[in-house]
């Protein structure tokens, strides 16, 4: 028998357990809006999805020195199912663990987790603040710079979309697109024109 997959609600109460800052739920906010967006787009399961996306970052506030191996830890202490831990620490794949995505959704956020931060950087830099009108070429223009939005692993990216079999600029896209649904809760709906 598998073990059920916890609800939105209770992800969310897990996340909020171990993050304050607004910050980083907002990313984790980022993250399971193109979870569920990918998932819908490809009719895969927008709830499992959207879950993974919601609790990828779980162990970072408290313990970045153990990211991805803290969330493990917590999430089999409570039962979670193995397809869900295991899609979760996939994302720190060659950074701080050794396991490979191999899912689709497994994949999906490891190209995409660092590219929303890309993307919000991008937007907040916009007279508007607002995803909703941030385009694909502005966040090209911002890819080039190496100190704009530093902590972004541009090579992780790059890697994701090799392994999804896309172009950059058609993964960013996706990403925007994603963002663009839940826009108002990442503090990035700005005042477009």
């Amino acid at each position: 028998m598998c073990t059920p997959i916890p609800t939105r609600a209770e992800a969310w109460s897990l996340l909020c357990e171990f993050n304050e800052t607004a910050m980083l739920r907002r990313h984790a906010l980022a993250v399971e809006g193109v979870m569920r967006y990918w998932a819908r787009k490809h009719d895969e399961d927008v709830e499992v999805w959207g879950v993974v996306g919601l609790i990828h970052d779980l162990d970072f506030e408290k313990y970045p020195d153990q990211h991805c191996r803290m969330t493990e830890k917590i999430l089999r202490e409570r039962d979670w199912p193995e397809h869900v831990v295991r899609a979760v620490i996939s994302h720190g794949w060659g950074v701080c663990t050794d396991v490979e995505p191999r899912s689709e959704m497994e994949i999906v956020l490891y190209a995409i987790d660092e590219l929303t931060g890309l993307v919000a950087a991008t937007a907040l830099v916009r007279p508007s603040r607002s995803v909703l009108d941030t385009e694909v070429k502005s966040v090209k223009k911002k890819w080039k710079s190496a100190r704009f939005a530093a902590g972004v692993d541009r090579e992780v990216i790059d890697k994701g979309a090799a392994l999804l079999n896309m172009e950059r600029g058609e993964l960013i896209a996706e990403v925007i697109a994603g963002m663009r649904e839940v826009a108002e809760d990442i503090g990035l709906a700005g005042n477009p024109e």
